[in-house]
């Protein structure tokens, strides 16, 4: 049985229906067209389907559509944030496949914390794998991100 439902996506509210079972990675990528959140290890541990559910980064291979309804759901399409410049300054991505996620989950951690120490850095970042790059060239980008929003505000 499907669910017809009204989810709330990038600011938008889309009509969509899955069943009740189906994960929102699977209604964001093939009901939406939103690929950006990309299928990595389908249990929550790469991070690279990372989204942000009212506020906070979740991963949306572990997160049932039906509970995010009444919730707000931002994926990589819908930010232009500073953190995307400073990826792309820092080099930090290598195949891009894991990017989107790191993003998300940067941008969530920004949205949380205005000023993060570098230990908040490391701690939030552990939650997302990359398995071309090191790290630090995805710290920089963040913390020239905060740089950005500091001046910006």
């Amino acid at each position: 049985m499907n669910t017809n439902v009204i989810l709330s996506v990038n600011g938008e509210e889309k009509r969509v229906s899955f069943r009740n079972a189906e994960l929102l990675l699977g209604v964001l990528r093939s009901t939406l067209g939103l690929t950006g959140a990309k299928p990595g290890c389908l249990n929550g541990d790469c991070g690279a389907c990372t989204v942000i559910i009212d506020g906070i980064a979740q991963k949306s291979c572990l997160v049932l559509a039906i509970e995010t309804i009444g919730k707000d759901i931002t994926t990589i399409e819908g930010i232009q944030e500073p953190i995307q410049g400073a990826f792309i300054e820092h080099f930090a991505f290598q195949c891009g496949y894991c990017t989107p996620g790191f993003i998300m989950n940067c941008h969530s951690l920004l949205l949380n914390r205005t000023n993060p120490s570098d230990e908040e850095i490391t701690e939030w970042l552990e939650s997302n794998i990359c398995r071309c790059t090191g790290y630090q060239e995805i710290k920089e980008a963040v913390k020239t991100a905060i740089e950005i929003s500091r001046k910006n505000n």
